[in-house]
């Protein structure tokens, strides 16, 4: 299939609707159809200000999060519009991929 993979980029410490908002946007994506999403919180990184976020023992609030989705071109605009009417804000990455599932099953 064709898609594109989406890596949304945002600190530990932001919440939405009272919740980590990697876990939103996780269920949010599940809620939209979508068929998984994986979350990674980082050591380290610095964003569009220059000021190095990292996950410290003071500073775990502070801990870079990425959540990475593969979809398809309609799922991506399903998901944008909904962060964008939610008025999540975020840092995005978009790269057109190919995907799909590989299995042994159907190997003799």
């Amino acid at each position: 299939m064709e898609g594109f993979q989406i890596t949304l980029f945002f600190q530990e410490n932001k919440r939405h609707k009272h919740q980590p908002l990697a876990d939103w946007i996780v269920g949010e994506a599940k809620r939209l159809g979508i068929g998984g999403a994986t979350v990674v919180h980082a050591a380290e990184g610095y964003g569009r200000g220059g000021r190095l976020h990292c996950a410290r023992f003071f500073e775990l609030a502070e801990q870079p999060v990425e959540v990475t989705l593969a979809v398809s071109p309609d799922e991506m605009e399903r998901l944008f519009a909904s962060l964008r009417a939610e008025k999540v804000e975020v840092f995005y990455v978009k790269v057109p991929i190919e995907y799909g599932m590989l299995s042994s099953a159907a190997t003799p």
